[in-house]
């Protein structure tokens, strides 16, 4: 039964979120205590897994409030106000965040400071909230003008110059969809600008799904509920093999799905653990041997 049963290789945590559980396990084990703002990644069970360590999650409103401790910074980022907060908190910081997001706020620090002058509109295609997104408007002291789909290009002024940047994890074939839009409206002299941003490791997740998708007959796809990348990854799998599950603990799967089958994929998000996916694998033999 084992060999009828393909984890992808290519699933599973993203370097900054492998770095960051690795920071405060390494923290944990010190025997202190260690908050974390926000939760660590996008999936219930792994932050469970790590709050039963000692891990302690918190909202902003709460480490406003907070002295003398120790906090994780998680791999999405976080705007300036929270350095500051933690230098008059006396508060220590962990710096768990993603390297290519810290390039990216640079870059947009850089372009903002220096263009603030000239009157052109700094634009982030991204998720308006996102933990990523709130950290790269703390670069622009939140003057920058986010856009997460086409009709919030309405918004922009084309007679003014535009430099477009890119949250790390949207697609690139919607990044590309924004500029050619972009381009078309522009008017007179003004001119647009854009930095591809986009971090290909989670990039390059669409189509390896597509290809795992298409290659086996039932696919499960193991995500929390909160990953917004766990949504789009779905989607593409389930564009591809309509036989695919969305799951999140073993309990559920109903068994009558697994009829009629040569073999079946278990993939995930970039906030999947493996330790997940393997559950998922071991419910599947124990209930088909």
């Amino acid at each position: 039964m084992n060999k009828n049963i393909e984890i992808d290789q290519k699933s599973g945590f993203c370097f900054g979120v492998v770095n960051a559980i690795k920071k405060a396990e390494e923290e944990l084990a010190k025997g202190e205590t260690l908050y974390c703002l926000g939760d660590i990644v996008h999936n219930n069970l792994e932050v469970e897994r790590l709050e039963k360590l000692g891990l302690k999650t918190i909202n902003h409103e709460q480490f406003a409030k907070l002295k003398n401790a120790k906090v994780l910074l998680r791999a999405h980022g976080e705007p300036p106000k929270t350095y500051q907060i933690a230098k008059e908190n006396n508060i220590e910081i962990i710096d768990a965040s993603c390297p290519v997001v810290l390039r990216l706020q640079k870059k947009i620090n850089v372009k903002y400071v220096s263009e603030i002058e000239n009157n052109t509109q700094i634009v982030i295609y991204g998720k308006k909230g996102h933990a990523e997104v709130n950290g790269l408007l703390g670069q622009t002291n939140d003057n920058a003008i986010v856009v997460e789909k086409k009709e919030d290009l309405d918004k922009l002024d084309y007679h003014r110059n535009i430099c477009l940047f890119s949250q790390t994890t949207k697609p690139l074939d919607g990044f590309q969809e924004m500029i050619d839009i972009i381009q078309s409206r522009m008017v007179g002299d003004a001119k647009i600008e854009y930095n591809d941003t986009i971090c290909r490791q989670v990039s390059n997740r669409i189509p390896n799904i597509k290809e795992f998708a298409t290659k086996h007959d039932i696919v499960f796809f193991v995500a929390g509920e909160k990953s917004s990348n766990g949504k789009v990854l779905f989607a593409e799998c389930k564009k591809y093999n309509e036989r695919s599950y969305f799951v999140t603990t073993p309990t559920d799967i109903n068994p009558s799905v697994l009829v009629d089958f040569s073999t079946i994929g278990i993939c995930g998000a970039t906030s999947t653990p493996k330790w997940q996916m393997e559950a998922i694998e071991k419910y599947i033999n124990d209930i088909c041997s």
